[in-house]
């Protein structure tokens, strides 16, 4: 189902690609990976959001879901300066690239009562990247001076289902 136009800049050819891959793999790893070469090849500009879109929300950090179907959904997200998810993992696979400034993703392994930092990156803007659950424990940080924007491909229907989010991790990291 759309939810919004497809004449936003590089949406359409973007939604197309996108649906000529997810339908060709059953295992998540691969069909990510296989996503991720797709956004690389069509990243679009931030311009694919509205100016009041890309100017975010001093409240906390703003997705704006741009298309969704049943096999995946495309989001934009905005980060202000000093804006950070939780730490969480997710209910299906993304691919996700940096459209402007850097997103700083710290990664954990969950260790029963505890996680554990296994990495950390500083995602620039061209950057993309996927993964796919079990073992997308993260957090997401903008600790940059500008405004970061990066557009999220999900293997999940958003408009069914309230958010990307499946756990959010309440523990000690050691």
């Amino acid at each position: 189902m759309e939810i919004m136009t497809l004449a936003r800049p590089g949406l359409s050819e973007l939604v197309t690609a996108v649906r000529g891959v997810t339908h060709r793999y059953a295992d998540p790893r691969t069909t990510v990976f296989a996503v991720a070469d797709v956004l690389r090849e069509h990243l679009p500009s931030p311009e694919i959001l509205t100016e009041a879109e890309r100017a975010g929300d001093a409240a906390g950090y703003v997705g704006h879901t741009l298309y969704t179907e049943d096999a995946f959904s495309i989001m934009a997200v905005v980060w202000l300066p000093g804006q950070e998810t939780a730490i969480h993992d997710h209910i299906a696979w993304c691919a996700f690239g940096v459209l402007q400034g850097a997103e700083y993703e710290t990664l954990y392994r969950f260790d029963g009562d505890h996680l554990t930092e296994i990495g950390r990156s500083a995602n620039q803007m061209g950057h993309v990247s996927g993964f796919a659950p079990p073992g997308d424990i993260h957090r997401v940080r903008n600790i940059g001076e500008e405004t970061a924007i990066s557009l999220h491909v999900y293997g999940a229907d958003l408009s069914a289902t309230p958010t990307s989010v499946r756990h959010i991790y309440d523990l000690p990291v050691r």
